[in-house]
């Protein structure tokens, strides 16, 4: 599967998980839930059936509904942006092993404003953004 083409016009393989992404973006800039064929309209260098594939494994990992809708289906993100990123981290903290010494590598390499406004979100400062 390729990905679009670089910059001299050759096409490119997508990263693992690019595609993904890309079809989650266009489902979340849609606002509503929409057909695959407008998801597809919106990543650029897929094939239709490709999205389709995409669209039923994010169904598959609970990451995207489904429901019927005429002779199609439409689909819709079951999370936003930082809801997603927010499970990820959770299920990466999860896989981690010794969660002390995770958490405490994550937040030895943040930047100084994130490690500020960690320590504001964690005393109840600052409102959850999202």
């Amino acid at each position: 599967m390729t990905g679009g083409k670089d910059g001299r016009g050759e096409a490119r393989r997508r990263a693992r998980g690019e595609l993904e992404g890309e079809v989650l973006a266009a489902l979340w800039a849609a606002g509503g839930p929409v057909s695959a064929a407008v998801v597809h309209e919106q990543v650029t260098g897929a094939a239709y059936t490709t999205v389709l594939t995409i669209l039923t494994r994010l169904c598959d990992k609970g990451l995207v509904t489904r429901r019927r809708e005429g002779r199609g289906h439409a689909y819709a993100p079951v999370d936003d942006q930082a809801g997603l990123a927010a499970a990820g981290m959770h299920s990466l903290l999860d896989e981690g092993g010794d969660r002390a010494a995770v958490l405490a590598r994550f937040v030895s390499e943040l930047s100084a404003e994130d490690e500020q406004l960690l320590e504001h979100l964690l005393h109840g400062d600052l409102r959850d953004r999202g």
